[in-house]
């Protein structure tokens, strides 16, 4: 299957899934992450209808934005802080911001672009070491420190789950769904209204991932690796 077929087939996958537990499909953004593959599998995809990319590492990003600057660019790897401007020029939303001075050089960079920077705040209910992301307990610390900072937006929270456990991936969707609450409870109501996003869920637990409230599921080996399979 080609990516373009792929991406049409995952597109209607997520639809129907949304419509069979009772969620707006529409309040679900299918990001396409495209770490994998060059102009002509982005081109593809747009192509089938995708609107929303995401990459892991700030020259890809930037290379990509600038080939199709009329869809949305994401950057969801781990931050390097000497490639935080690269990264704020190209990106509509950074999913992965988990360190206060990261938040700092990213509003620097806004600011020298004229830009308001939407972030998310990555954090590691799994506990596995493995994982980035900051510790939920001290999320609100974060957040509360970068709220006054002028030119970023923070948007919501993103989390990555363990592998191979579906059940345990349901179980940490459901511990960011709930921080999620926890944290807008404490935000102005101005902060509140835009914080609204909760990226989580990937090729093989999106399914989880959208019962637990996910409003971003990104999505790459099930629209660019034509040979896998989630079961």
């Amino acid at each position: 299957m080609g990516i373009e077929a792929a991406y049409q087939r995952v597109a209607a996958e997520v639809r129907s899934e949304c419509l069979r537990i009772g969620r707006d499909p529409e309040s679900v953004t299918l990001l396409a992450v495209s770490k994998t593959v060059g102009i002509d599998g982005v081109a593809e995809a747009i192509q089938a209808g995708a609107r929303d990319f995401g990459e892991n590492r700030p020259d890809p990003l930037t290379e990509k934005a600038q080939a199709f600057p009329n869809v949305r660019w994401h950057f969801i790897g781990n931050i390097q802080s000497r490639r935080i401007p690269a990264i704020v020029s190209a990106a509509t939303l950074i999913h992965s911001v988990c360190d206060f001075e990261h938040g700092k050089k990213i509003n620097q960079a806004a600011l020298g672009l004229g830009k308001v920077q939407d972030i998310l705040l990555e954090v590691n209910v799994s506990g596995e070491e493995s994982k980035s992301g900051i510790k939920a307990e001290l999320a609100s610390e974060l957040m509360l420190g970068l709220i006054p900072l002028p030119a970023l937006r923070i948007r919501g929270l993103m989390t990555m789950a363990p592998q191979g456990d579906r059940a345990r991936a349901l179980e940490c969707f459901q511990s960011l769904a709930q921080l999620f609450e926890e944290l807008k409870s404490q935000l102005s109501a101005e902060h509140a209204a835009v914080f609204n996003e909760l990226s989580m869920g990937m090729s093989e637990d999106w399914r989880e991932a959208l019962k637990a409230g996910a409003t971003i599921v990104r999505l790459g080996r099930a629209i660019f690796s034509p040979d896998f399979s989630a079961d």
